[in-house]
């Protein structure tokens, strides 16, 4: 196959193709990445398996084109295959960059079956759990395993925990390079009015410590460890709110509640559901905490808590500990004691301390994960094969 700039095209043009676009940390950092791509020199289009909402609606507004190719979650269908080998034969583009397992051996078959397309994987777990990982989600990933070697021409991990633990899997070591998340410090940044403003809809005050999670209701996001944690926490009867947000994550989700009225918690938790206003989010908590157990590599909700001056408690799960280095605490999963110890150090250390460790968490993301120097990253990586 002759590449579309050896026919004399300005751009390189690449057809990702993702699992879906709900919202998660591949489809948030998919949707930054082709946003903030340079137009004179890349053409992206973005194809997913299953669903365009709600990050297809972001990226569609950006002037990037959104294929839904309407296959169903978890049911492997040829047709979708076929559906994706035609459009890459119609659109042929430079380079099939797919996003997630299902549509990194998806999306690899149709690039083959159309023809010699090269095809960049993009792994955005770690280790899989089994017994609480999706058992077709595991089988994919050892499915693509053991395909590695035919199927994909290069790897991209978010992680240096990802490359490691897919390495041991038996994907191809040699064909892996790590490109970390990035997260943007003019859109991610201390903000006292979105701090006034979600604080004035909450009905707390400025001074009332808040302790925030953003993470869908999953049992990865240990959601169970983090109540466990605020029970202990709040013992000392101090003055402390939580709040948490994410898909599944309200009041009418019964398992969750339960956990909460059975700890006789309610009254310090807000539960808000899916939000899309992540900065006034952000800029209102003084502590994120982070309490997943498992298969995270690079989490999105730590980068951007800490853009916003906001120092960070999470569990060692993929790189967490390498993004927070020392300006947050890094805490063993599925330990609700020592989580409970971290936030309350971080919580009644006062505001100053607070504030600087804060200063120095977003001086962290400024230096090593800024979106621009990622996007370049990427653009470099696209440059040198799709040439």
């Amino acid at each position: 196959m002759s590449s579309n700039l050896t026919k004399g095209k300005k751009t390189v043009e690449i057809l990702h193709v993702i699992t879906g676009l709900e919202t998660g940390g591949a489809q948030v950092m998919l949707s930054k990445l082709v946003s903030h791509m340079d137009g004179s020199q890349f053409k992206n289009r973005v194809v997913s398996l299953a669903g365009k909402d709600p990050s297809g609606k972001e990226i569609e507004a950006c002037g990037i084109e959104v294929v839904d190719l309407g296959m169903r979650r978890g049911v492997p269908n040829p047709l979708g295959v076929w559906k994706l080998r035609n459009l890459i034969c119609r659109t042929r583009p430079d380079i099939v960059q797919t996003w997630l397992y299902h549509a990194d051996l998806v999306g690899a078959l149709a690039a083959k079956l159309a023809g010699d397309f090269p095809v960049a994987w993009n792994i955005r777990n770690s280790n899989l759990e089994p017994g609480k990982s999706k058992r077709m989600t595991i089988l994919t990933a050892m499915t693509c395993a053991k395909l590695s070697g035919m199927l994909a021409d290069h790897i991209i991990c978010c992680s240096e925990i990802s490359a490691k633990i897919h390495e041991v899997l038996g994907y191809q070591r040699q064909k892996m390079r790590v490109i970390p998340n990035g997260f943007d410090p003019d859109k991610f940044k201390p903000d006292h009015a979105l701090r006034k403003s979600l604080r004035g809809e909450l009905g707390i005050g400025l001074e009332t410590l808040l302790i925030g999670m953003p993470a869908r209701f999953d049992p990865q996001k240990d959601h169970y460890n983090l109540v466990r944690a605020a029970s202990r926490l709040l013992q000392e009867g101090r003055d402390i709110m939580f709040l948490l947000c994410g898909e599944g994550v309200d009041w009418n989700n019964k398992v969750l509640r339960s956990w909460i009225e059975d700890a006789g918690l309610k009254k310090n938790f807000f539960l808000l559901g899916l939000r899309n206003d992540m900065r006034r989010v952000m800029a209102a908590l003084d502590v994120l905490a982070f309490s997943s157990a498992y298969g995270e590599a690079f989490p999105q909700v730590i980068g951007e808590a800490m853009a916003c001056g906001v120092p960070c408690v999470a569990t060692d799960v993929g790189d967490s500990a390498y993004i927070v280095g020392d300006t947050g605490r890094i805490v063993p999963p599925e330990d609700p004691a020592a989580l409970a110890k971290a936030l309350g150090t971080l919580a009644f250390m006062g505001r100053e301390a607070r504030l600087s460790l804060g200063k120095a968490a977003r001086e962290r993301i400024k230096e090593r994960f800024d979106l621009s120097k990622v996007v370049r990253r990427y653009e470099d990586f696209y440059l040198k094969i799709g040439a």
